[in-house]
C-alpha cells in the first residue's frame, strides 16, 4: 500500500526557555541553544536524505522564534522554504509568558491539560481552545495538500494536536493520556490506500530520535 498523503512533524530543537523552565511564548522564547542547533542540524541531514529520494511537497513552520530558527536550518539542508502558519503557533500563554513553568503549574495545580477548559493564567488560551485552533489548522493543511508529503516544523503541542486529530480522540483525552516528544524528534503519519480503495491514517513513528544517536 503506497501512502497517498504523508504528514511529518519535526519538533524544534532545545531552546533556552526549555533549559530555564520558562514559559516560552512571544516574550519568553529567546531561541535555540547551541545544543538545540546541533540537534536540528542532525535532524535536517536526515530530512534532506529523505527529501532527495522522495521529496516533500511543502514545508510549514510555526512563528515562534525557536521554531523559525529550526526551520531555517532545515531549509538550508532541503532548499525548501517554509510557509509560516500563524494558526499553528504554540499556545497563547497570556500573563504566564516569560514566567517559570513551576510557578504557573503550582498556581494552576498542574499543566494546562489537567483542567483543559480553564485558562491557566490571565489572558491565556485554555488547552481545549488551543486544540481547537491547531487541529483546524492541521485539517486545512491536510485538505490543501491531499496526496502529498507534508513537513511541519513545530512544537510538542502541535504533535499532540495532530495525534488528537488523527486518532479522533475526544478533547478530554488529555485527562487520561499524553504524548512524550523530545527535542528535534520526528512524528510520522501516513494515509495509504488499500486494495479495496479505502484509506486509513497510520502512525508510522512517534518521537523518533534515531538521527540524534551517537555515531549517526
Amino acid at each position: 500500500m503506497a501512502p497517498t498523503t504523508e504528514l511529518v512533524i519535526a519538533r524544534h530543537g532545545e531552546a533556552a526557555c526549555n533549559v530555564a523552565g520558562i514559559v516560552g511564548g512571544e516574550r519568553g522564547c529567546t531561541g535555540l541553544t547551541d545544543r538545540g542547533r546541533h540537534q536540528v542540524t542532525r535532524l535536517a541531514a536526515r530530512l534532506a536524505a529523505e527529501h532527495a529520494t522522495r521529496p516533500y511537497a511543502v514545508f510549514y513552520s510555526t512563528p515562534r522564534l525557536r521554531v523559525v530558527q529550526t526551520a531555517e536550518i532545515i531549509t538550508k539542508a532541503l532548499h525548501l522554504p517554509p510557509t509560516v502558519e500563524a494558526k499553528l503557533r504554540g499556545p497563547h500563554h497570556g500573563d504566564a509568558d516569560g514566567r517559570p513553568w513551576a510557578d504557573v503549574k503550582t498556581t494552576f495545580q498542574g499543566p494546562p491539560q489537567h483542567a483543559p477548559d480553564a485558562p491557566y493564567a490571565d489572558g491565556s488560551e485554555t488547552w481545549n481552545q488551543y486544540l481547537d485552533r491547531s487541529t483546524k489548522a492541521l485539517q486545512e493543511i491536510l485538505a490543501r495538500h491531499e496526496g502529498q508529503r507534508i513537513l511541519i516544523a513545530a512544537h510538542g503541542e502541535t504533535i499532540e494536536a495532530a495525534n488528537n486529530l488523527l486518532f479522533t480522540l475526544p478533547q478530554d483525552a488529555c485527562l487520561r493520556l499524553g504524548f512524550v516528544t523530545d527535542h528535534a524528534s520526528v512524528t510520522r503519519w501516513q494515509r495509504p490506500t488499500n486494495r479495496f480503495g479505502r484509506t486509513i491514517w497510520q502512525l508510522v513513528a512517534h518521537n523518533d530520535t534515531r538521527h540524534l544517536e551517537p555515531g549517526r
